[in-house]
């Protein structure tokens, strides 16, 4: 949490505009929120899921659930939102919601994890249970695709939406601390199809030797791979860029190549 509200706050003082009404979907902790106010951001308004947390959380803060955002149409100037939104059931309703409790030019901008997040624990379990147990049961949530969010964005209706991705990389003793920090993040499994039954000793001591044998370092160290992907867009206005219209360039791209432009299915030489 802490990578990723540097990394926003960052983004953030690149972009010369003025954010008043500040929103914060989601977040587990103050972390991004403490973080702009020290920048000189107004302390964004935080949302919380459970009323027993709510309290300890820096004020103002609201109860409700990521996937229902309680904001009123055209309301912010800024929502941002940092490790939540990989977790919610209806990302492209959200993505709706946000995109309408935006003000005209407003910008949400947020990160979440992506698809090769914990690559490894997944790898090293599929491969243990498939040994041990005769098949595979899911043990790692999916998570979204790069190319997924940036088309979920446009269909939401963002203007000029962007997204990038980073890979942090943790180092653990052994799986076992790894897995101790999942679930005191809340983020142990949480599938609905996966086995009921409880986990055998023997696949999960499986486990931990293929992790070792495979992603451990020189020192014997092992690594976790979170993917971070960030995303942006804009609540559309007419003052935004807008792409040219097909067929209205004034110069050819051949052109400007200097490239012999040939009849489509020539070949050179002929």
């Amino acid at each position: 949490m802490r990578h990723v509200a540097d990394d926003l706050a960052d983004r953030l003082a690149l972009v010369q505009r003025e954010f008043v009404r500040v929103a914060d979907l989601g977040s587990p902790t103050d972390a991004i929120r403490l973080n702009l106010a020290a920048r000189g951001l107004a302390m964004p308004i935080g949302t919380e899921s459970v009323p027993a947390l709510a309290s300890r959380r820096a004020a103002p803060v609201l109860v409700c659930h990521p996937d229902m955002p309680p904001f009123a149409s055209g309301s912010l100037d800024l929502i941002v939102s940092g490790l939540a939104l990989q977790l919610v059931d209806d990302l492209p309703g959200v993505f709706v919601q946000v995109r309408r409790a935006l003000k005209p030019d407003g910008l949400f901008l947020a990160s979440l994890l992506g698809g090769d997040t914990l690559t490894e624990l997944r790898q090293a379990f599929a491969e243990a249970e498939s040994e041990v147990e005769g098949g595979i049961s899911p043990r790692v949530a999916p998570f979204a695709d790069v190319r997924d969010i940036g088309g979920l964005l446009q269909r939401a209706g963002f203007a000029l939406p962007v997204t990038d991705t980073d890979r942090l990389t943790v180092r653990y003793g052994d799986v076992f601390g790894l897995m101790r920090d999942l679930r005191a993040m809340a983020a142990a499994n949480p599938l609905v199809d996966r086995r009921r039954t409880p986990l055998r000793r023997a696949t999960l001591l499986r486990m931990a030797e293929i992790y070792h044998q495979r992603f451990a370092d020189p020192d014997g160290r092992i690594r976790a791979t979170f993917q971070i992907i960030t995303l942006s867009g804009w609540g559309p206005h007419e003052s935004q860029q807008k792409p040219l219209k097909p067929g209205s360039a004034k110069a050819r791209l051949a052109d400007a190549l200097k490239a012999v432009e040939l009849p489509a299915g020539d070949k050179p030489g002929d």
